[in-house]
């Protein structure tokens, strides 16, 4: 099938991709030229492991093209995806819709023929509706229907996720529109992975909800790792009882900094700001929202109580600046307020990240920033390890120790065993062990 994905971010880039690897062609648009031009040098603007193969492949088998030029683009399609951002409104919280709706505009004036128009983006209830009333006012005779599929797309893994996905989720009542889909994912059906068709609302729902709940689950046991504090009990070994049952599951039961990235914050705000318009509020996702807002602050005064009340004059070293490994995203990521939470208690900071480094000095400043995790750490009073990369997991502690000023180390990912840091002479505090 031909494909126009409008938005070349993230998820448009990542879907255009997979689908053109299905077989479909797909061109790829964004107004701003110079992504398109580095697109078009093989320069992959965000880093995703195996995109930058996938995306080279598909281009040179000249199923994948990218261009500026939306007209032509959506001319040619058979179904065209809105893959742009809904950022958090700024003031008030509520999605961000203004592309969209510009999308929608736009794809109105240059659809030929019969056109399903797919909302990839997170969205609130009804967006696709009014969506529908602005391409049936610029094209009153316009042959189209206007379809929700949203993405759950984890970062650092979203490739995987788009080819062997749980499920497809479908929100449409249109029988012609429903027949597109289910032939631009037939390459899944041999994955088994179900496609969920539901009415247009329900499946910009489902995606809010999901997101929702998922953040409950990780805030729900950073509070369970601050009370396992307390008590003098261990956070994993409780993840791992309740995980077991399979009404609970394990996954988004690790205790940490508190969730950070591009669709947690912004969906959860937007979820709360939509029942909020409805009276329909949602006080659980309303309270998660504040305590994980508050917990990410609380790690830097976790940081200051390890070594020993004050870091005023002190060199304080940070492993992991992204919100999660395998990827070069610093949106709402912890990072950012522990550090700024150090450098408000009069710290000097220093940091690392494998590839999150460009991004962090968009957002942080008077940091320096080191070449690798020894170098980051050389005569540190205390070290920090806020994001988990694979690369932080095995280090050498006999020269670890040796490098930092103060042996101490602070590990908000429960990366390390207490038993193995004490015995190597640190002072290790971990999160929700006891």
């Amino acid at each position: 099938m031909r494909v126009a994905m409008i938005g070349a971010g993230y998820v448009g880039l990542v879907s255009g991709a997979c689908f053109a690897d299905f077989g479909h062609e797909v061109c790829c648009v964004d107004k701003d030229p110079s992504k398109i031009e580095a697109l078009n040098r093989g320069e992959i603007p965000i880093f995703e492991p195996g995109l930058a193969e996938l995306v080279a492949k598909n281009v040179r088998e000249e199923r994948l093209t990218f261009t500026t030029d939306l007209p032509q683009a959506v001319r040619n399609a058979e179904a065209v995806f809105i893959a742009v951002g809904t950022p958090s409104r700024r003031g008030d919280g509520h999605a961000d819709l203004s592309y969209v709706y510009q999308a929608a505009r736009d794809i109105a004036a240059a659809m030929d023929g019969y056109t399903v128009i797919v909302t990839k983006s997170t969205v609130p209830v009804g967006t696709g509706d009014e969506v529908e009333r602005i391409i049936r006012d610029v094209r009153p005779d316009a042959d189209f229907a206007v379809v929700s599929n949203p993405e759950f797309l984890r970062e650092g893994a979203a490739i995987a996720d788009f080819k062997r996905p749980d499920r497809i989720v479908v929100g449409t009542e249109d029988d012609r529109a429903r027949g597109v889909m289910n032939e631009l994912y037939r390459p899944l059906y041999l994955n088994q992975s179900p496609l969920l068709v539901m009415s247009r609302r329900t499946a910009e729902l489902t995606k809010y909800a999901a997101n929702a709940f998922l953040a409950t689950k990780i805030t729900f046991i950073n509070e369970i790792a601050d009370l396992c504090e307390h008590v003098g009990a261990n956070v994993q070994d409780v993840a791992r009882g309740i995980g077991l049952d399979n009404r609970i599951g394990a996954k988004f039961l690790h205790a940490g900094p508190g969730y950070g990235g591009s669709c947690f914050p912004k969906d959860t705000l937007a979820l709360i700001k939509t029942a909020q318009d409805y009276e329909a509020p949602i006080r659980i996702v309303e309270t998660v929202a504040a305590v994980n807002s508050q917990r990410k602050r609380a790690m830097g005064r976790k940081v200051i109580a390890a070594c020993g009340g004050s870091v005023r004059g002190k060199t304080v070293a940070v492993l992991g600046l992204t919100f999660k490994p395998n990827t070069d995203d610093m949106r709402d990521a912890p990072s950012i307020d522990v550090i700024t939470a150090l450098q408000d208690a009069g710290a000097q900071v220093r940091a690392y990240d494998p590839e999150g480094m460009s991004a962090a000095k968009a957002v942080l400043t008077d940091v320096h920033y080191a070449r690798d995790a020894y170098d980051c750490a050389r005569g540190a009073d205390a070290l920090v390890l806020v994001t988990e990369w694979d690369t932080f997991r095995a280090l050498d502690l006999t020269r670890l120790k040796a490098t930092l000023a103060a042996p101490v180390v602070v590990d908000l990912r429960n990366v390390y065993r207490p038993e193995e840091m004490r015995r190597h002479g640190f002072t290790y505090v971990s999160v929700g062990r006891g």
